[in-house]
C-alpha cells in the first residue's frame, strides 16, 4: 500500500481528496494535517510514502514543510493557477512536483503512484519553463550559479553528460538513445548524480543544472 498524508488547511478539500484516493485499492490515506508544522510532525511519527501538500497554509506553509520532509517523503505540492513562483521555490526545496487542485481524479491517483515509484510528477521540461520564467526573481544570481557550479564539480564527465540531458527534460530512454547507453546504465548514472549532488529527485537536479549554466548553447 502507498501511504499518503493530506496536508491542506481546508477540511473540505482534504475530505474530497480522501474520497478520490479511496477509489484506488493500492493507496491508503494514513493521516491529515491542517498546516505545515502538523505535516512535519506526522512524518516524524508515522511512516508516509507520499504527501499531498498545499502550498499556501496559515502558520507553517507548504514551502517550509517540504524543506523539512522532502528527504523522507515524496512531496506533491497542490497549487492553483498563478502560483508559479511558489512552485519554483518548492521544486528547489526538493518537491517531487506539483498538481493543480482541479486535477482529474484519475490523474491524481496516477500522480501518487508515480511519486511513490520515484518518478517526477512534474516533468523536468515543465519545471525548466517555470524556472526560466521566474529565475530572475527567485535568487538565480551570480552567487547561486557559483554554488551550483561547485556542486557539479563532483561529477564525472559522463555524469555531466547525463545531467545536461536530465536538465533538458529527457527521460532515461531518450538519454540512453542520445548517449548510446542502456536504460539500466542511465538509471545508475542518474542515481549516482542525485547522491553526489544531494538532490532529492531529478527535478531538483535539473534545477541545479540550470543554475550552473550547463544547459546553455
Amino acid at each position: 500500500m502507498i501511504r499518503v498524508l493530506l496536508a491542506d488547511d481546508e477540511p473540505l478539500l482534504r475530505a474530497g481528496a480522501r474520497l478520490l484516493l479511496k477509489q484506488a485499492s493500492d493507496i491508503e490515506v494514513v493521516a491529515e494535517a491542517s498546516d505545515g508544522a502538523e505535516a512535519i510532525d506526522v512524518v516524524r511519527r508515522i511512516p508516509v510514502d507520499v504527501a499531498l501538500m498545499d502550498i499556501r497554509m496559515p502558520g507553517t506553509d507548504g514551502l517550509a514543510a517540504v524543506e523539512e520532509i522532502a528527504r523522507e517523503v515524496r512531496v506533491i505540492m497542490l497549487t492553483t493557477f498563478g502560483d508559479e513562483a511558489y512552485v519554483a521555490r518548492a521544486l528547489r526545496a526538493g518537491a517531487a512536483g506539483f498538481l493543480l487542485k482541479d486535477t482529474d481524479p484519475a490523474q491524481l491517483i496516477q500522480a501518487v503512484r508515480s511519486a511513490a515509484a520515484g518518478e517526477a510528477v512534474l516533468s523536468p521540461r515543465i519545471a525548466k519553463q517555470v524556472i526560466d520564467r521566474f529565475r530572475d526573481a527567485d535568487a538565480a544570481d551570480a552567487d547561486n550559479a557559483a554554488r551550483a557550479r561547485r556542486r557539479i564539480e563532483a561529477l564525472t564527465a559522463r555524469e555531466l553528460d547525463v545531467l545536461v540531458r536530465v536538465g533538458r527534460g529527457l527521460g532515461n530512454a531518450e538519454i540512453a538513445g542520445e548517449l548510446r547507453l542502456s536504460n539500466g546504465t542511465v538509471k545508475i548514472h542518474v542515481s549516482r548524480i542525485l547522491a553526489k549532488l544531494g538532490c532529492a529527485n531529478r527535478v531538483q537536479a535539473a534545477i541545479l543544472a540550470h543554475d550552473a549554466g550547463i544547459l546553455r548553447g
